[in-house]
C-alpha cells in the first residue's frame, strides 16, 4: 500500500482526495495534507482523518509517505517540487508542471539528482476512447494526417478567478491557455506529433484578469498536418465541451462531451472488428470536466513505483507540452508565427507584472 500526500488543498484537491481518501484507488491511501491555509488543511484532514500541516517540511518530517502530490497555485509547482525532492520521495505534480522552462528543466534536474519519479498529471490521456483514439493512431489506422483540432468551451466567471489571488495573473497562473487547455494542447501534440510552428490571438472577453479567457491558435506539424486550437473559459452560463477531432487520410474519430470522455465519431475506410463496439461502449460523456481519467492516472502512478515501469507522462513530456504553451503565448504577444524549438523573450507568462 503505497501513502500519499497532498500539498495544497485547493479546488482541484478536492478531486485528489476523494480518490485517495475513499479507498477508491487500489494499492494507494491517503496519508497527510498541508496547506499554507490553516484553515483549508484542516477541513480536508478532518473530512478523511488523515494528519494535516501548514508547512511541508514539517509534515515531510513527521509522515511516511511515497509520493507527494503537489496542487498548489501553478506559480508554486517549481519550488514546492525542488523543495520536496531531497526528502526522496516520488512526486506527483499538477499542470502545468511549471511556468517557465528553467523552472521545469531545474524541477527535472533536482528529480534525477534525488532520485525521485517525477510525474505531471495528464489525466486524459487516460481516458478509455483517448487510449482507443492513441491505439489507432499507432496501429496507423488514419494513413496520412490531415488536421487535428482541440476545443475548450468551459465556463469561469468572475467569481472563480476571485476565490483566490493567485488565480488569471502572468506570474502565478496564466490564463486558459495554461491553465484549463494545457490538457488539451498536451492530447493534441501527443496524438499529432513535434509542432513545427503556431500563430496565435487572444482576447481577455468576459472577467477581469491578467491574463486571456479566450484564444484561438494555428498550428503546422512537422508532418505537414495542421491543427486549431480554440480555447474559452467564457462561455455561458455553463461548461459546454472539451474535445478533440483527428482527421486522416483513412479515418476521422471525434471525442467530446465535458472532458474528452465521450466518442462522439470513430469511422474509418476499413473497419476493425471491435469499432462498433467502441462506439456504443465509449460514448458516455462524464457528470463534470473532471472526468474519468484521475482514478486510472493514479492506477498508473501505483503501478510505475510498485513495478518501476516507465511513467507515460514524465518531466520531460511535461515540459514538451510547457514549451508549445509558451510558444503560443509568444506567438500573441508579438503577433508573428514562432517556430518551435525556440526560447522566449517575450512571452509573460511566469513573470510578475511590473
Amino acid at each position: 500500500m503505497l501513502t500519499f500526500a497532498l500539498v495544497g488543498c485547493g479546488r482541484i484537491a478536492v478531486r485528489h482526495s476523494e480518490l485517495l481518501g475513499s479507498g477508491s484507488i487500489g494499492g494507494a491511501r491517503l496519508g497527510a495534507v498541508c496547506d499554507i491555509d490553516a484553515d483549508a488543511a484542516a477541513s480536508l484532514g478532518e473530512k478523511y482523518s488523515v494528519p494535516y500541516f501548514t508547512d511541508l517540511h514539517e509534515m515531510m518530517r513527521s509522515v511516511d509517505v511515497d509520493c507527494v502530490v503537489v496542487l498548489t497555485e501553478s506559480g508554486k509547482h517549481a519550488a514546492n517540487t525542488i523543495e520536496l525532492a531531497p526528502y526522496r520521495k516520488h512526486i506527483m505534480v499538477e499542470k502545468p508542471m511549471a511556468l517557465t522552462l528553467d523552472d521545469a528543466d531545474a524541477m527535472i534536474k533536482a528529480c534525477d539528482r534525488y532520485g525521485c519519479k517525477l510525474f505531471v498529471v495528464k489525466q486524459n490521456r487516460f481516458n478509455t476512447p483517448v487510449v482507443k483514439l492513441r491505439e489507432a493512431l499507432e496501429a496507423e489506422r488514419f494513413g496520412k494526417l490531415v488536421m487535428g483540432t482541440v476545443r475548450v468551451r468551459w465556463c469561469r466567471d468572475q467569481a472563480y478567478y476571485d476565490q483566490a489571488a493567485w488565480r488569471g495573473k502572468w506570474s502565478s497562473d496564466g490564463g486558459v491557455l495554461a491553465n484549463q487547455a494545457s490538457h488539451h494542447i498536451d492530447l493534441l501534440e501527443w496524438m499529432m506529433g513535434d509542432v513545427e510552428s503556431v500563430f496565435a490571438k487572444s482576447a481577455t472577453a468576459l472577467v477581469d484578469i491578467e491574463a486571456e479567457d479566450t484564444a484561438i491558435v494555428v498550428l503546422k506539424f512537422r508532418s505537414g498536418a495542421l491543427g486549431i486550437v480554440e480555447a474559452t473559459t467564457a462561455t455561458r452560463p455553463k461548461d459546454l465541451e472539451g474535445s478533440i477531432s483527428i482527421l486522416g487520410e483513412k479515418g476521422s474519430v471525434v471525442i467530446g462531451g465535458f472532458a474528452v470522455n465521450e466518442m462522439q465519431t470513430w469511422n474509418f475506410s476499413e473497419e476493425s472488428p471491435e469499432d462498433l463496439d467502441i462506439r456504443e461502449r465509449y460514448s458516455v460523456n462524464p457528470p463534470d470536466v473532471y472526468g474519468f481519467g484521475h482514478k486510472a492516472y493514479y492506477e498508473h502512478v501505483v503501478d510505475c513505483i510498485s513495478n518501476k515501469t516507465r511513467q507515460l507522462v514524465d518531466g520531460l513530456e511535461g515540459r514538451r507540452s510547457l514549451e508549445l504553451i509558451m510558444a503560443i503565448y509568444e506567438s500573441v504577444e508579438t503577433g508573428r508565427e514562432v517556430q518551435l524549438r525556440f526560447s522566449p523573450k517575450q512571452c509573460r507568462l511566469g513573470v510578475p507584472v511590473t
